[in-house]
């Protein structure tokens, strides 16, 4: 296809695909879809070769949350069964991650549900910080805490967090179907708090929620433009008592061809399959290893995923290897610009220039927020194949949705 040529010669120079282009990977039939892999994975194995970084969740505070973002378990009015907690202590927290990098991991992500901290929250979250970075040298720490009031980032930082989560999960054109609790605007504001603080910035989306293809593209040209040094993409799974606990909305292929399309959007970024993989994708998660470089291992923040042995056996499965902690995921050029003085500035930064940006991206302004249970998602998991039966659009399945009831929080080991 002339299209998949364009795009992966497009890919291979980090040169921004035209919106049509864009459109016209998700619109792509079943019969192109290996081809769209092949493509999206020749950009994928350039700036990372055949490596798979670990991730591991710790959620901090579980649930209780005063936002009403209608995709996730911890909102204001959820009746979604699932754990409530207070602030983990940071020996707790530090334990709950050592399990993740005995598995593999080499960054932990620390998520606290919550409109955003208050600064006794940031002192918190350093002193856990700091107990998880002497127990486990090398080791990266995310933070995602929801919206940052002016200098948290900084104290965040200080305190040796080495990235900032902040999604911005849909398009901004609906976004207020989906909150109203705090805006889009706020969501970038909270980035570029990361970003100018010399943070590594992490953002992101989540599909499934009812958007149009044009919704999609959209939140990814605006992700593009922000400039995160990683893009987790979350594939929503309804929590019954949410609002959309009867968004049904995705199959394996929709699922590969929107990960092709971040991929072919922002090539030399690290894409994270997160939220969702194991429900949507099910049998064909080893294909969306040839699109994403990075995965979430075992568990999930409300939601239990697959034996981290699972998520082990199938990278070397499928011919990658697991990246170590003491290999630079991002590209020369990448990880070269987020060593350099945080002036460099935010869209280009990464080396690319202007050219990068998508120019219908709108990120100028704004205050951060939200819950910060976006990272890595408040989806469910699923139960074993057997149980699965084919359901219509629409239909609710309680079966998928495996509520978390291990690891941090609770007096259960963790899956890792």
């Amino acid at each position: 296809m002339d299209l998949l040529n364009t795009l992966v010669d497009k890919g291979l120079r980090r040169e921004l695909p035209t919106r049509e282009e864009a459109l016209a990977v998700l619109a792509t039939s079943d019969d192109e879809l290996l081809d769209v892999v092949t493509a999206a994975g020749k950009v994928r194995r350039q700036w990372f070769g055949r490596r798979v970084k670990l991730n591991y969740l710790v959620n901090l505070k579980s649930g209780l949350c005063p936002e009403d973002c209608s995709y996730c378990s911890q909102r204001l009015g959820s009746k979604a069964e699932i754990l409530k907690y207070t602030w983990l202590k940071p020996e707790e927290a530090s334990q709950a991650a050592a399990a993740g990098v005995a598995g593999g991991a080499k960054r932990v992500c620390l998520v606290a549900s919550g409109r955003g901290p208050t600064d006794r929250d940031v002192d918190r979250v350093g002193k856990t910080i700091e107990a998880i970075k002497e127990q486990n040298e090398g080791i990266e720490v995310c933070a995602c805490l929801g919206l940052l009031s002016d200098g948290q980032a900084e104290r965040l930082k200080d305190a040796g967090a080495d990235a900032y989560n902040h999604n911005l999960n849909t398009s901004e054109a609906t976004y207020g179907q989906i909150t109203k609790t705090h805006t889009y605007a706020d969501r970038v504001d909270t980035v570029q708090k990361a970003h100018a603080a010399g943070l590594s910035a992490c953002s992101g989306l989540i599909a499934g929620m009812g958007e149009s293809d044009e919704d999609l593209v959209d939140v990814v040209y605006s992700l593009r433009a922000l400039d995160p040094d990683s893009v987790p993409v979350n594939f929503l799974i309804p929590f019954e008592g949410t609002p959309l606990a009867k968004e049904w909305n995705l199959t394996p292929q929709r699922c590969l061809r929107i990960l092709a399309m971040v991929r072919f959007v922002c090539p030399d970024v690290e894409v994270r399959l997160a939220g969702g993989r194991e429900v949507h994708l099910r049998s064909m998660q080893p294909l969306a290893l040839h699109l994403v470089n990075s995965i979430f291992l075992g568990d999930y923040l409300t939601s239990e995923g697959q034996a981290g042995q699972a998520d082990l056996d199938m990278i070397a499965d499928a011919g990658f290897e697991v990246e170590g902690a003491g290999t630079t995921t991002l590209p020369t050029h990448r990880a070269d610009a987020a060593a350099a003085p945080a002036a460099a500035g935010g869209c280009g930064s990464h080396g690319g220039g202007a050219s990068l940006c998508g120019s219908s991206a709108t990120a100028d302004s704004a205050e951060g927020a939200g819950c910060g249970s976006a990272c890595g998602g408040c989806s469910g998991h699923a139960e074993p194949a057997a149980a699965r039966t084919r359901v219509e659009p629409g239909e609710v399945r309680s079966d998928l949705v495996s509520v978390r009831r291990r690891g941090a929080g609770t007096d259960i080991a963790p899956n890792a």
